[in-house]
Parts: C-alpha cells; sequence; structure tokens
C-alpha cells in the first residue's frame, strides 16, 4: 500500500510569522526547574500575594445581594463599578484630578497586555511601523513582530532620555522614504519602565506631544503604566498623557493594570482612551476574542478598590519590594559586578534592574555566558530582546520580583561567578 501524502497546512500571514515567545520560554524555564534561580520573568512575589485578602473578599462578594451575577458573564467593556473605581484611581495622583474621562472611556482587559495587543491590531497592518523606546518591553516588541509590524527605535541620549531632536530628524527621514503614512503609533514605558526601571520627566512628555502636534498626520500614543503603582516611596511627580494638554488633540491610550500591584494570576488590567471611536473599534475585536474580562475577578478588584484596601495593601508591598530591589543590588555589589566594568542604576520603583555589561561582553541566548549561568543554576533575560533592532548585545534585565531574600542572594552570586568565569575565559 502506497504511503499518503501528507498536505501542507496553509497559514495566514500571521501564523506563518509566529514563533515561540521568549517570555513563554523564560517562564518555563523558571517553573519547570525548581533548583533553576530565576532573575528573568517578571513575576511577583508569593509570599507577597494576597491570599488572606482575597479568601476574605470572595466570601463577602458572594454574600452581596445578587452575588450570583458575578459567575455570570459580564459586559464586554467591563464592570461599571470597576470602570468608574480605575477613574477614581487616576484622579488620585497628584495632578490628575482634572482628568476628563467617565467609565465609557474605559476598557477593562485581561492585564494590560490585551490591551496593548488590541490596540495595534486597530492601528495597524503588516509593514506599518510603531515608534518605540530604546530600550522597550520586550513583550510588546514580540507582539508587532507577530502582526508583522516594524518596531523603529526612537534616538535617545545619553542618559536614556529621548532625543527630540533626533526624532524629529528619525519621522523627516521616514517620510522622504515615503514611509510617513507606514507610521501608526508612538509606544512609551513611563513609570519605572520595563526594562530600564526608568522614569519619563514631564517637561519630555510635554515637549514629546508638542512636537506630535507638529506633524502633519495624526500620531496615536500608547502609555504603558503598568508599573506605576509599584514605586517603593514616593509615586513619580509626572502626570500621563490624560491630564497634558500637548495630547489633549492626539489620540492616545493609557494602559494600566492590577496584575504587578496586586495579583498576576486574577489578569485585570486597563486602558483608557479620550477617543470613543478608537475605544470602540477596541471593544469590536475585544468582543470577538473573549466578550468581556472574567466578570468575577473584576468584581474582586472592585471590592477591594472601593472599600480602600487595594490602597492598603499597596502601602505594604511597595516597601517590601523596595528591600528585594536593594538585596540584589547590594548582593551584586558584594560579589564584585561593578568592579568588573557592569553598570546599573538603583530603581525607584517596579521589579526590575537593567545592567549593562562592558562592550563586546556578549549576554545573547545561546551565548557561551547564557549557557554558562543555566549551567550555574540561574536564569536571566537578555538585553538584545529589548532593542528593536536585536542589539547591542551587552545587556540583561534582571528581575527581584519572586525569590526570597536568601535565594537573590544566591542567585546574585551565581550569576557573577558565571561573568567572572566568562572574563577568565575570554
Amino acid at each position: 500500500m502506497e504511503q499518503a501524502v501528507l498536505k501542507k497546512l496553509r497559514y495566514s500571514g500571521l501564523g506563518e510569522r509566529l514563533t515561540d515567545p521568549v517570555i513563554v520560554h523564560l517562564m518555563a524555564n523558571a517553573l519547570s526547574n525548581p533548583d533553576l534561580l530565576s532573575l528573568a520573568a517578571g513575576f511577583t512575589d508569593n509570599a507577597a500575594l494576597p491570599i488572606d485578602l482575597v479568601r476574605q473578599v470572595v466570601g463577602e462578594v458572594a454574600e452581596l445581594p445578587g452575588g450570583s451575577e458575578c459567575l455570570q458573564y459580564g459586559m464586554n467593556s467591563g464592570r461599571p463599578g470597576l470602570r468608574e473605581a480605575v477613574i477614581g484611581l487616576l484622579s488620585a495622583y497628584q495632578g490628575e484630578q482634572s482628568i476628563e474621562l467617565d467609565q465609557d472611556h474605559v476598557l477593562i482587559s485581561n492585564g494590560s497586555q490585551q490591551s496593548l495587543y488590541i490596540a495595534t491590531q486597530v492601528l495597524c497592518d503588516p509593514g506599518d511601523i510603531v515608534l518605540v523606546e530604546k530600550p522597550s518591553y520586550f513583550v510588546y516588541l514580540e507582539v508587532l513582530k507577530g502582526l508583522g509590524v516594524r518596531p523603529v527605535s526612537i534616538p535617545t541620549l545619553a542618559d536614556g532620555r529621548i532625543d527630540l531632536d533626533g526624532l524629529r530628524t528619525l519621522i523627516d527621514r521616514l517620510s522622504r522614504n515615503g514611509d510617513a503614512g507606514r507610521i501608526k503609533a508612538l509606544y512609551m514605558v513611563t513609570y519605572h519602565a520595563n526594562p530600564s526601571s526608568r522614569c519619563m520627566p514631564e517637561d519630555d512628555k510635554r515637549n514629546l506631544g508638542k512636537l506630535l502636534q507638529s506633524l502633519d498626520f495624526a500620531l496615536p500614543v500608547i502609555e504603558d503604566a503598568a508599573y506605576r503603582d509599584l514605586f517603593f516611596e514616593k509615586p513619580f511627580s509626572a502626570r500621563s498623557i490624560l491630564s497634558l494638554p500637548e495630547y489633549a488633540d492626539l489620540p492616545c491610550l493609557y494602559a494600566g493594570t492590577f496584575t504587578k500591584p496586586f495579583a498576576t494570576g486574577m489578569k485585570v488590567g486597563y486602558c483608557c482612551c479620550p477617543d470613543k471611536q478608537l475605544l470602540g473599534k477596541m471593544l469590536n475585536v475585544k468582543g470577538q476574542q473573549d466578550f468581556g474580562t472574567a466578570n468575577f475577578t473584576q468584581a474582586i478588584i472592585e471590592k477591594v478598590i472601593n472599600d480602600g484596601r487595594y490602597e492598603n495593601f499597596l502601602r505594604e508591598i511597595r516597601p517590601h519590594y523596595g528591600h528585594k530591589m536593594q538585596i540584589l543590588h547590594n548582593a551584586l555589589k558584594e560579589e564584585g559586578l561593578a568592579e568588573m566594568g557592569w553598570k546599573w542604576d538603583v530603581p525607584a520603583g517596579g521589579l526590575l534592574l537593567w545592567a549593562e555589561a562592558p562592550e563586546g561582553f556578549d549576554t545573547r541566548m545561546g551565548s557561551p555566558f547564557y549557557h554558562a549561568c543555566i549551567d550555574d543554576g540561574v536564569l536571566y533575560v537578555p538585553g538584545d530582546y529589548c532593542f528593536a533592532e536585536g542589539s547591542p548585545f551587552n545587556y540583561v534585565r534582571l528581575s527581584f520580583g519572586v525569590l526570597d531574600e536568601e535565594r537573590l542572594k544566591e542567585a546574585a552570586k551565581r550569576f557573577v561567578l558565571s561573568v567572572r568565569l566568562a572574563c577568565q575565559n575570554a
């Protein structure tokens, strides 16, 4: 009998472009090998998750009049009470009391990641361009790659701030090349950024807004504020694009989340968009995907915000993560990493350290150094994934979120040992 010939499955352009996400690979490594100390995936600390609070609130939600509705489908845009609570949280920031939003400007999503994906899907076609920071959130860069969208790095100054003159030159060059119509969005992480942990000063935001206003086309701005609530001592003073007059006439989207500051496993995030037409198109896509984020987890978040317990919880965990950051920072210094020419800033919030190795030191996945770290039992995110161009190769992203104090010290020891051996073998 002749063997049947297998016919090749024909994929869409998206299906052909898709590859294993780096974040999934890193998370699988971290979860599958208990002896591997992960400084990679940006997990929060299991010991700091609000298990007792959630247990209590679940009972309270179930006992509310009509409480069973929380186990039913909810609205595509999200619970009205939670959308109102989101506006209340944003207006509580210094200088943001004048935000002119109502609940119809808010979409509740499955973490902020879904908002970012849907917004990009609505705004961009394959071959389009999104301007991103240098470095930028590598998972979003993978979203762009999967959608066939080209990320282009915004020029930066030596201190990491946006080079506005360089950005103007970049846009002019793209326009001369016939690509002006392809530039569909500008994406920036403005509070304790992933991966750099930098915050964008308000003057920089305002000057950027003025530059964008001067363009002869409307360029949507996506502000990712996932880590805004995770400051260690005091909130960063810059207002969001929702409050700045320079963005009043620009299409804007502000994405936030309750996953990092409260509970990652609940997967509740949100986006605010003053442009109801743009938000409406995003809601159309969300209606096709899931017609609403899980109603029950939304109800839990809504209740802890309205009862004041969300803010109480944040007051407890902020110093906790600040202490963990200091543990990792001190351990890297004490083990001698800085003496070998490595540099990093001490963050004022977030879950990450962004470290630069001496020029020529290769930290890419698959490099001898990467494999040496795995062999020595420590995992990191190679920094080249955080650059639109895939280079330079001498950065690493280190997360202090998940490991306890002793394991953080041990992970730092293993990491620096691998660095030392790599230098000796160079």
